[in-house]
């Protein structure tokens, strides 16, 4: 369909689109340039109620009423589009003057037709619209300093002055290189690089705001589902393993061995294994038993013990998290210095001074919570697993106080330039490259410390264990053990950085993903030549249900402050894609906005609370009924347990009644 048969139809259907905008009305000149009939005959509408009259007019030999039908249509259409034009001013249009002119014949050939009521009702109307038109310029006019304090705020909201010092010192790369500012702020590694502008294609434009939130929202979605998707199956093994402690006995002393084992070294750290895990499930036993023999007055000390040291807990964590907020403080309200007025050791450590904070925090806690979980009296296997809570919870919830910490720098300001722009302009013209360059910065430190302790600590405590093994403090050192769940809880730090940043730093995946590479070859290098495997298994790295779960959260923790940003702090009007809207989400109703009517409508109806209701509902519903099918198989797999050992009696009956007669029948 071409745009004038497009703009036509559109028009001469005013119960499907009552009002008539100027940006919805297109028409050619040469629409106007053929008469009226000849015109609407173009429209598709009008050629398929051709094709059908014909069909049926042919079969009863009457072409007259045809081209009379065709006739009464044609004029119905021009009656409409004149209808719709009238509510409207001409000067609305983007029209020449001849086609203005000949839509102004049109109106005055309606008004002839109309009642003296009905024309003085439409000169009425017209009168009235001019009239609030006026009004409205008058108004705006009366507005104090209403032009001046727009020029002001639109000149003070998109300044973003870039860092030029004039004379460049020698390692100001290798900082720019280290914490993402000067050359790297302006590449595409951050969010200022982008523009609102999108890429035009010869047939359509790329929208770059709609595609930037998109491919964030997807990238996170993807996460999710993989996570959930793998966590499902981590579960059901982890479900079907689940067993009785005399089952879980009997399968390491009569099936726990692994007989594809040929080396004695191995050989000896499988038996360490099986020792330690049979030494723990003892030790599960004892515990079980003393909690079933303590009186009333060792409950409650032991109680009031683990309260008094969970309280020490919250005191250390609270302690770090303030440490971590007055870092991240003093390093932006010191960072904006110029570099000439800083040595090169005091620029990096103001710039990296949260970092710095957030690994020590992370360095001294787990060692403190092991220190502390020995007077809590648990059971091996649930000290290790609450000792690994707690470290995650340090590990991941150090990111949010970081950035939360900068989101109220952002949106909190001295004096009244927030009301201006909606957040602090004067520190962060453009706070989403500022964001992203923060989490740039940890991904960097926790690379490079990674690969410092590997280098300058484990390889060192090897060779000194190896050639000096004779002095008796380096035998109490001894050999760096390679502990699996501290690794792994390492992995999850680095995920949930990367997903915090993707949206401030679109290539920050990218370089997760070549810090991962290189970090996996530099743990393969360092378990097979310096470390040595912890002779304590973790039995959750059985399946890997307990690690993804902890994965699962730090995507949870991620998207939490990433839909705060993305909702409800104000996008910066200096830099980005989001420049010409006051949030990031609102690029997504701008083109909801563009689709048919009836898209939107369905669109609206899924996302309203009458879909949302009735869905939650059913979801509920549903998720009763597998709750309860589960509890039905639980109780079936119960019931199969109790017979199997019921004819594991039997049997033993039998056989012993068996070897009973076959003594009487030899005496």
């Amino acid at each position: 369909m071409s745009e004038s048969s497009a703009s036509a139809l559109q028009l001469g259907r005013p119960s499907r689109q009552p009002a008539v905008h100027p940006e919805n009305l297109s028409l050619d000149a040469s629409c106007f340039s053929s008469p009226p009939v000849n015109f609407l005959q173009e429209l598709p509408s009008y050629r398929s109620i051709a094709r059908r009259r014909t069909t049926v007019h042919s079969r009863d030999k009457q072409s007259g009423t045809l081209l009379k039908s065709t006739d009464s249509y044609s004029s119905q259409l021009e009656d409409r589009i004149a209808e719709n034009l009238s509510s409207q001013s001409l000067r609305n249009y983007a029209l020449n003057i001849s086609e203005k002119r000949r839509l102004r014949d049109i109106q005055e050939t309606q008004m002839k037709y109309l009642s003296e009521w009905d024309q003085w009702k439409r000169y009425s109307s017209k009168s009235w619209k001019r009239f609030l038109e006026k009004a409205r310029e008058m108004t705006t006019h009366l507005e104090l300093w209403r032009e001046d304090i727009r020029s002001i705020e639109d000149i003070q909201c998109t300044v973003y002055p870039v860092s030029s010092s004039g004379l460049i010192y020698f390692y100001s790369y290798i900082i720019d290189l280290l914490s993402g500012t000067g050359f790297l702020e302006e590449t595409s590694l951050f969010y200022g690089h982008y523009t609102v502008d999108g890429v035009k294609f010869q047939n359509f434009t790329y929208d770059l705001p709609l595609a930037y939130l998109i491919s964030t929202i997807a990238y996170l979605a993807l996460s999710l589902l993989w996570i959930v998707k793998r966590s499902v199956e981590g579960f059901k093994i982890n479900l079907i393993r689940s067993e009785e402690h005399f089952q879980s006995y009997c399968n390491k002393i009569f099936a726990g061995w692994d007989f594809c084992i040929t080396n004695r070294s191995m050989a000896d750290l499988k038996h360490s294994s099986l020792r330690y895990e049979l030494r723990a499930d003892l030790e599960e036993e004892r515990i079980r038993q003393k909690i079933a023999e303590r009186t009333s007055e060792e409950t409650i000390r032991i109680y009031s013990l683990r309260l008094f040291l969970n309280c020490i807990v919250l005191a250390v964590l609270g302690a770090c998290f303030y440490a971590i907020y007055v870092a991240t403080v003093f390093s932006q309200e010191h960072m904006k210095k110029e570099i000439d007025k800083m040595v090169f050791g005091e620029n990096l450590l103001i710039l990296y001074l949260p970092s710095i904070v957030i690994t020590l925090a992370n360095f001294i806690t787990p060692m403190i919570f092991a220190k502390i979980i020995r007077y809590e009296d648990y059971s091996p296997g649930f000290e290790i697993r609450l000792t690994i809570l707690r470290c995650v919870f340090m590990r991941l919830a150090t990111i949010c106080v970081l950035v939360f910490t900068l989101g109220s720098k952002i949106t909190s300001c001295d004096d009244d330039t927030c009301d201006l722009c909606g957040y602090n302009q004067k520190l962060y013209p453009c706070w989403e490259t500022q964001v992203g360059q923060e989490m740039y910065k940890l991904m960097i430190f926790d690379f490079i410390i990674i690969l410092a302790v590997t280098l300058f600590v484990d390889f060192p405590r090897k060779l000194l264990v190896t050639y000096c093994s004779s002095w008796k403090l380096i035998q109490c050192w001894g050999q760096q053990e390679f502990a699996i769940p501290d690794n792994v809880l390492g992995i999850v730090y680095g995920q949930t950085i990367c997903w915090i940043g993707a949206f401030f730093s679109p290539l920050l995946p990218a370089i997760a993903t070549l810090k991962f590479i290189i970090i996996f070859y530099v743990k393969e290098w360092s378990l097979l030549y310096t470390c040595r495997p912890s002779p304590r298994p973790f039995r959750a790295s059985n399946s890997n249900f307990f690690f993804l779960l902890v994965l699962l959260i730090g995507l949870c923790l991620a998207i939490i402050p990433l839909t705060i940003s993305i909702s409800r702090i104000p996008s910066s009007k200096a830099c980005g894609p989001f420049t010409n809207f006051n949030t990031t989400w609102e690029v997504i109703p701008k083109t909801v906005s563009t689709f048919p009517s009836s898209l939107q409508s369905f669109i609206h109806g899924v996302t309203s609370e009458a879909f949302a209701v009735p869905f939650f509902m059913i979801i509920c519903l549903i998720m009763f009924y597998f709750i309860a099918l589960a509890g039905a198989h639980k109780r079936v797999v119960i019931q199969l347990r109790e017979q199997l050992s019921l004819e594991s009696r039997d049997k033993r009956y039998l056989i012993q009644k068996l070897t009973e007669a076959q003594r009487d029948t030899r005496n």
